[in-house]
Order: C-alpha cells, then sequence, then structure tokens
C-alpha cells in the first residue's frame, strides 16, 4: 500500500482541508467493509469532512464506492429471468424524515398503478421520525425480507414492494452510519448524500423523488440547509447516473392525521379508499407521485403526470395495488377492509385546556412522546409497540373551545398516557382566538429539478410560491 493510502494519511489530509482522490476514497470504502480501517479511524475521518466537506466530485466517488462496496441489484437480468411483467421502469421515493409521514404507503401503490415498478427499500424508524417498516410491520404477517420468488411474485402481482435493504446492500453505509450515530457526524451533508444514494443506487433504479423535511420536526430546520442537501442529493444522483428531483416539504406539524405505526397505516387505507384524505397529506403525495411518474417516463409533462396520479387514486386501482402487495408479502388477505391492526388498550382525548387557536405545534417534541410512548425507538435495537401513537390530530390554525379534543392518546397504560398528558400539552400552543398569528408555510415550499439542481419556490418571506 503506497503511502497516500494509509489510513492516518488520508485522514491528514482531509484534515488539512485537501481533496481526496478516488485511489483514497476506495480505500476507505474499502477498510469500511472488510475492517481493515478502525473505529477510531473512521470517526476520525468522519469528523474531518463534517468540518471541512466535500467537493462534489469527492461525494460522488464516495456515493460510487459505497454503492459497489455490496451487491448490486440488476433489474434487467431479473426481467429476463421472470418472464413478462417486470418490464417497466424501476422508480423509487426518499424521505428525510419526520412525525406522521406515510407517504410511501401511498405513493408506492399509485406510481405502480400507472405503470412503474417500485421495489421500495426502505427503513425503521430512530430519535423522533418514524420509519415506513416499523408502520408496515403492524401488519400481522407482513414480510420485510421476502425471499427473491417472494418478492418477484410480489411485483409482478402489485408492481410495488415496500421491503428492508438485505445485509449486502451498500454495506460500506451500515457501518460508517452505526459510527457517524455516536459520534456526532450524522449532520454532514456529503456522509448524508452518500448514505442515501448509496443504496438507491445499489438497488438499480432508474428514477428517484426526494422529499426533503423541513421544520421542527425535521432534521433540517432552516430552509437554507434543507436547500442544500436537497441540491446535493440531486447533483451527486444527476452525476451517478441516476435522475431525480427533490421537493422541500413542511414539517413545522405532524402530516395527516395521526403519527404511530399501526394509527399510521390505518389512516394510508382509509386514504387509498378515498374514506378520509387530509389536504396537506394529499397534496405531498400527489406532488410527489407526479414527479417521479415525469422523471420515469410515464407522463408527458407535469400535468399529465398529476392527472395520471390522480386518477389512479380516484379509480380505486392505488389500493388494489396496496392490497396485493400486503397479501403477497404475508399480511392480511383483505387489508382494505380488515386490516387486523393492534389497537392501544387505553385510549384518551387530549381536552383543550382554554379557547384558542392552534398556532404553533412542536412536532420533535410530538415525536418524542412517541418514543417514550414506546412507539419508537432510543437505540435501534429497542422493540416498537405498533399500538400506542396519536391520532385526530389537528392542524395549524384550527379554532377550538375550552374541554375540546386537541388530539387522541392511545397508549399501552394509564400510567404511559398520564405521562405524556403533560409533554403533549406543552408542544402545542393555543393563541387567544382574533390575535395575529403567523400564516403556516405551504406544505410543498420548494422544488429542487432534476436536471438543472435549479432551486424554484419558497418559503415565508421570499417573492413566489411553489404550491
Amino acid at each position: 500500500m503506497s503511502a497516500e493510502l494509509l489510513p492516518a494519511e488520508i485522514i491528514r489530509a482531509k484534515r488539512d482541508r485537501r481533496t481526496l482522490s478516488a485511489p483514497q476514497i476506495q480505500s476507505f470504502v474499502r477498510g469500511l467493509v472488510d475492517g481493515s480501517w478502525g473505529e477510531g479511524q473512521i470517526a476520525a475521518l468522519a469528523m474531518a469532512v463534517l468540518l471541512n466537506g466535500m467537493t462534489r466530485d469527492e461525494a460522488v466517488l464516495l456515493t460510487r464506492a459505497m454503492t459497489y462496496s455490496g451487491q448490486l441489484l440488476c433489474w434487467d437480468e431479473v426481467v429476463r429471468d421472470s418472464g413478462a411483467g417486470l418490464d417497466k421502469p424501476v422508480l423509487d421515493k426518499h424521505s428525510t424524515g419526520g412525525v406522521g409521514d406515510k407517504v410511501s404507503l401511498m405513493l408506492a401503490p399509485i406510481v405502480a398503478a400507472c405503470g412503474g415498478l417500485v421495489p421500495m427499500i426502505s427503513g425503521r424508524g430512530l430519535g423522533h421520525t418514524g420509519g415506513t417498516l416499523d408502520k408496515l410491520q403492524s401488519l400481522p404477517g407482513y414480510r420485510i425480507d421476502p425471499s427473491r420468488a417472494q418478492l418477484l411474485a410480489c411485483l409482478r402481482a402489485a408492481g410495488c414492494a415496500i421491503i428492508g435493504a438485505s445485509a449486502d446492500l451498500a454495506p460500506a453505509d451500515k457501518r460508517l452510519y452505526a459510527i457517524r450515530d455516536v459520534t456526532a457526524t450524522v449532520e454532514s451533508l456529503p456522509l448524508i448524500t452518500a448514505s442515501i444514494l448509496s443504496k438507491k443506487l445499489a438497488a438499480g433504479l432508474q428514477a428517484l423523488v426526494l422529499d426533503v423535511k423541513l421544520g421542527n420536526g425535521a432534521f433540517m430546520t432552516t430552509l437554507p440547509d434543507a436547500q442544500a442537501l436537497a441540491h446535493s442529493l440531486v447533483d451527486v444522483a444527476g452525476a451517478a447516473g441516476l435522475p431525480s428531483a427533490a421537493l422541500i416539504t413542511d414539517m413545522n406539524q405532524p402530516l395527516g392525521r395521526s403519527a404511530g405505526n399501526a394509527l399510521e397505516v390505518a389512516e394510508a387505507v382509509a386514504f387509498l379508499t378515498g374514506a378520509e384524505r387530509e389536504p396537506r397529506l394529499l397534496k405531498v403525495t400527489l406532488d410527489l407521485s407526479a414527479r417521479l411518474l415525469q422523471l420515469g417516463g410515464l407522463a408527458r409533462d407535469a400535468v399529465d403526470a398529476m392527472h395520471l396520479a390522480q386518477a389512479a387514486l380516484s379509480s380505486g386501482r392505488a389500493a388494489e395495488q396496496f392490497a396485493r402487495m400486503v397479501a403477497a408479502l404475508g399480511g392480511p388477505r383483505d387489508v382494505l377492509r380488515d386490516a387486523q391492526l393492534p389497537a392501544a388498550p387505553l385510549q384518551r382525548a387530549l381536552l383543550a385546556p382554554c379557547d384558542g387557536v392552534l398556532s404553533h405545534v412542536d412536532t420533535r417534541a410530538l415525536g418524542l412522546v412517541l418514543v417514550e410512548l414506546g412507539g419508537g425507538r432510543r437505540l435501534a435495537s429497542d422493540a416498537v409497540d405498533p399500538r400506542v401513537g396519536l391520532s385526530q390530530l389537528l392542524p395549524l390554525g384550527t379554532l377550538v373551545r375550552a374541554g375540546e379534543p386537541l388530539l387522541q392518546l392511545h397508549a399501552a397504560s394509564a400510567a404511559a398516557a398520564d405521562a405524556a398528558q403533560a409533554a403533549l400539552l406543552a408542544a402545542l400552543t393555543l393563541a387567544e382566538p382574533g390575535v395575529p398569528e403567523s400564516v403556516a408555510a405551504p406544505v410543498v415550499i420548494a422544488r429542487i429539478d432534476a436536471r438543472t439542481g435549479a432551486h424554484t419556490g419558497a418559503h415565508t418571506g421570499a417573492h413566489t410560491s411553489a404550491s
């Protein structure tokens, strides 16, 4: 090994703000996988990257090296091996995480109903944010780790399959993320970008839409930070050969009317069947779905893409695709009529202490209440109670009277509910009726175009609106 490829020299180069070469980055990624880099060395380089950044070319090299650190899914081979029915554009979506974000549960079957193939590799919740896999595992029997034969059967039947990543998919990311998580280096934009995109590129996608959350319930709490992440993801994905686009969406309040694993699946079923579609959730779901259809070549333009997504939803075809997916992956055979979701033994209304208008929600605090109830994780190894959560959440700007419910609390015990109540009341601000208040941001705040990386749209105080 040449001197410049020694771990200490690679760390020294980035510490001194030098650009890492392709061989240096490849050596680092090999060391992540084969164990030749120790945890202290990995942590040191991660901190150097956090403090000194990476150029776009470095981020592309890191993303590609991590992509090729394990198994690659080649859908051309799958189509040849499995026969007809899978010769469709391979599409996916990624969200940076929030509270009540259940969009994937509807987007995957909407896109599948419009002719896309959506092998969506999702993750579990950690910290105050929820995870799509945790939501789906509240359905009895649902398999997040199907065999190849079961996965192919599901994709033929439903056009979509929401599953977990195998250990062989971008294994370099798994080790690097575990170390970042305990060394205060999670926030590094190049490392976030490589972590997200390496798994998506390894999954053999042909197009990707990204939902970058912004607000007090998101990891990105300011518009410049959210824009920087969205630009990084779109620019690096494009340079790595993956067409993509990003939407920056509001997370200053939960998305939809529920937060909690089984409750969110129930809301997704109600959304797909038309029983209830909360307006903000509908807007985000349709905008992301339409953008992905356009990226995947399934629509002529943005107007056509929106019409296709709306028709898939209103006709019931998306609901049928979801039901087929759940049944094919071992879940309830008729999830639209009997989801067999577990229910918490105690349900209690949280009552407004006074008249007022809901003017502010500390969304992160609501997510942490879910963790305390048992519906989330402090550590990746923690078990999750799918029954607990919050439902009948009110949107910002709602007028309530003293004694009326602010939300419905679902808990495993009276003691857990008692402990949650004070934190929930502290997280919800009621302004006096008639007092001027700040206007909530539009739910779709900005768009980052995949072809140019150009930013359009606005946040509060900007000149144009992206909604």
